[in-house]
């Protein structure tokens, strides 16, 4: 299998169509991404709040890429398989004027620089080590470019020929609320192509397990600034993958989700809200549709 790199350097600010592809692989093979933190660098282990107080916000969430993934359609679906995410020693964290959900009662700048202990995949909220949070990193935007002419800044993501797609915000760790402990990242992923997922209109995904005897999560999102809205997206798309991976009607689905699923708020700081219909996996006695498919890949 081949192993792709895409370099620190090769960086966007958009999502646009008409970025030329810096890497053009086969459908199955893996890239590694080496990804500055979402400061683009302006953020540094030795900044002070003033890096806050003088942000080129205009630099700020840069992704790695685009990547041209061969036979790739508009209207296909593209599997991302995380592979391996590796945080690097340091982070940061920042109150931004103007941003976040009390940002009327947090009006001044402040920025916290954390050390890293990438081996024990911990940090220490305070010096005197009595607060240790666990380090759980990932990407925090990756997105293939929209099929409509223009620059857009995250969403929506239309369908385009060869996806182009995009990884990079390093995330050392998360709230549900959407602000990070920022980071330079390298990720591995690999990228699949799936033409046998046509109700798949926003993001999907699958949660590891967390211990034996579990299966992980089911995901599907819903996207609005109405929060109804975006709870009945997510709850709607779950249907649609139910209906089409699991034979269950249009109710026998919606039934099902009253009473297996969950809702979760997954992102609050932005001008739009982010909810997640999840799933259990283990209510599948005979086993997931999607894990199947995953083992056989792997295989």
């Amino acid at each position: 299998m081949s192993i792709h790199a895409v370099k620190r350097s090769q960086c966007h600010l958009a999502w646009d169509n008409s970025i030329a592809p810096v890497l053009r692989v086969q459908s199955g093979e893996t890239i590694t991404f080496d990804c500055l933190d979402a400061s683009n660098g302006q953020i540094t282990p030795e900044s002070t709040v003033d890096a806050i107080k003088s942000l080129v916000f205009s630099q700020l969430d840069q992704v790695n890429g685009p990547v041209f993934v061969e036979g790739a359609a508009p209207g296909d679906t593209l599997q991302i398989d995380v592979l391996r995410v590796a945080p690097a020693p340091w982070g940061w964290t920042a109150c931004i004027p103007g941003f976040g959900l009390l940002t009327d009662e947090f009006p001044e700048p402040a920025l916290k620089i954390w050390e890293l202990d990438t081996e024990n995949m911990v940090t220490y909220f305070d010096e005197e080590k009595t607060i240790r949070i666990p380090l759980r990193p990932f990407a925090g935007e990756m997105g293939v470019a929209p099929g409509k002419k223009g620059a857009f800044s995250t969403i929506p993501p239309y369908a385009t020929g060869g996806a182009l797609f995009s990884i990079g915000d390093g995330h050392a760790v998360q709230g549900d609320g959407g602000t990070a402990i920022e980071t330079p990242m390298n990720v591995s992923v690999r990228l699949t192509v799936r033409k046998d997922r046509p109700y798949t209109k926003t993001p999907h995904f699958t949660t590891p397990k967390v211990n034996i005897q579990d299966e992980g999560y089911y995901c599907t999102t819903g996207v609005d600034a109405d929060m109804r809205e975006a709870t009945r997206a997510a709850v709607r798309n779950m249907i649609d993958f139910l209906c089409a991976e699991h034979a269950l009607d249009r109710v026998a689905a919606y039934m099902l989700c009253s009473v297996a699923a969950d809702l979760r708020l997954h992102e609050v700081v932005r001008w739009v809200l982010v909810l997640l219909t999840s799933m259990w996996l283990q209510i599948w006695l005979g086993g997931h549709a999607e894990l199947r498919r995953a083992r056989e890949f792997a295989a």
